[in-house]
């Protein structure tokens, strides 16, 4: 396909999302299958302009005054600092399935991308307006640069396992694709983010990846795994283990030593994990499900047993709009309160799970006091048997003092971002469950 042909395909895909509330890799799927004559790279470089465009929806729209998908292309381009307006208008040259040409008032409305800082902060930052007094509260004066740094693109992190490989291993078995160590992620290696219509290899299908030597996981999952301080011979409840990533992480840094219980209350999140785990090589851990006679219930013998509960509670996933920038502009302040009831409720029934002197380690891939700050608070001061204990001094031991820092509004508390950690959004507290008196 030629490249405007590229760009009038993102726009028909764009018009499918926004017009039926689809997400975007579905509408993505849908298109490659009525149009089989798209080969591998034109289906990369048209999903990589239609999340280009839907993580600069709010300022695109400003751009060209207009939200139609064609508009939101335009604007997303205009706001690209490697296209001119000729360029863009080479693109839409109404040939053979390429957009029609541009209007005097498109050229017209292009210029305004040259002044975006005139918009009001929420499109600049591209967070959707009724989120932007959380973004204020959350990080004040850094906001727009919050913002904007959680609507670039993302690179690709890959986790070595430490249980079959080692840094030189995996970077030498990757070969020709191009890695960094991670800037803070002890076992991290990095895939920038592509430029221009480049894509991202596809690690999984190296061999590295398939004897179990690394998986695709961001650094700040990593990191939030690593705060955990999983320790061999432990016993350790990953209590909302969802796919098992971090079960894998927490695994490797327990030596294989130890029990790890992977549990969620959804079977069909769980289901990857057993796959996960024989290829990773762990023997340390044993997969629980809700059963019939309660989703606890398989539970019922770690009551107050356990050195560590791992919550990775599920939120409005604010914190990674950089790799799902369609679910930026589908959340809602009723998915908001949901998310908070869910959190409040995966608390008090991981509680229970915690030994005296053992620790709760609460996460969330969330940006929001509501889902982080808050929720930690509440939780302490009506569980006196609980305290929050200071995840910083773990950060600074575990990290070095010259690692980025991350924010922390209570001092105990972090939260990783992109501008901040380099890292998607994460949030991470742990709370000591004091000795019975």
């Amino acid at each position: 396909m030629r490249p405007g042909g590229r760009i009038e395909a993102a726009i028909t895909v764009l018009d499918d999302i926004l017009t039926y509330h689809r997400p975007a890799s579905i509408a993505l799927a849908d298109w490659g299958r009525r149009h089989r004559f798209a080969g591998s790279g034109d289906r990369a470089a048209i999903g990589t302009h239609v999340y280009d465009t839907l993580r600069r929806r709010a300022s695109a729209a400003w751009v060209m005054d207009d939200a139609t998908p064609r508009a939101l292309m335009l604007g997303a381009l205009a706001l690209s600092p490697d296209m001119s307006i000729d360029s863009i208008a080479l693109l839409f040259d109404g040939s053979q399935h390429a957009p029609s040409p541009l209007s005097d008032n498109e050229r017209a409305r292009l210029r305004y991308a040259s002044q975006i800082e005139d918009a009001p902060p929420h499109v600049q930052a591209d967070v959707p307006e009724w989120l932007w007094s959380a973004f204020e509260d959350a990080f004040e004066d850094e906001a727009v640069a919050e913002g904007t740094s959680l609507a670039m693109r993302a690179p690709t992190d890959l986790r070595v396992n430490a249980l079959k490989a080692d840094m030189d291993k995996v970077t030498k078995a990757l070969g020709k694709v191009k890695t960094v160590p991670a800037s803070i992620a002890r076992l991290g290696v990095r895939l920038p983010a592509p430029t221009g219509s480049g894509r991202t290899p596809n690690v999984q299908n190296e061999a590295a990846f398939q004897k179990g030597w690394f998986e695709v996981q961001d650094a700040g999952s990593q990191i939030v795994a690593d705060l955990v301080f999983a320790r061999p011979g432990e016993q350790i409840l990953d209590f909302c283990a969802g796919a098992g990533g971090k079960t894998l992480a927490l695994a490797a840094a327990m030596e294989n030593r130890g029990q790890i219980h992977a549990y969620d209350s959804d079977k069909s999140r769980l289901a990857p994990i057993h796959q996960r785990l024989k290829r990773a090589g762990v023997r340390n851990a044993q997969v629980h499900t809700p059963t019939a006679d309660g989703p606890l219930h398989d539970l019922a013998a770690l009551v107050g047993r356990m050195d560590r509960v791992v919550i990775d509670a599920p939120c409005t996933g604010t914190g990674v709009w950089r790799r799902r920038p369609d679910a930026k502009w589908r959340v809602s302040a009723e998915a908001l309160q949901t998310r908070t009831l869910q959190q409040r409720a995966i608390l008090d029934d991981a509680r229970n799970f915690v030994r005296p002197g053992g620790y709760l380690c609460y996460i969330t891939c969330s940006v929001l006091p509501a889902e982080n700050e808050q929720q930690v608070h509440t939780f302490v001061n009506e569980n006196p048997d609980f305290e929050l204990v200071s995840a910083e001094e773990a950060w600074r031991e575990l990290f070095g003092m010259d690692a980025p820092s991350p924010w922390s509004d209570d001092l105990v508390s972090l939260r990783l971002t992109p501008a901040a950690t380099d890292t998607d959004g994460f949030y991470f507290a742990v709370m000591e469950r004091r000795d019975a008196e």
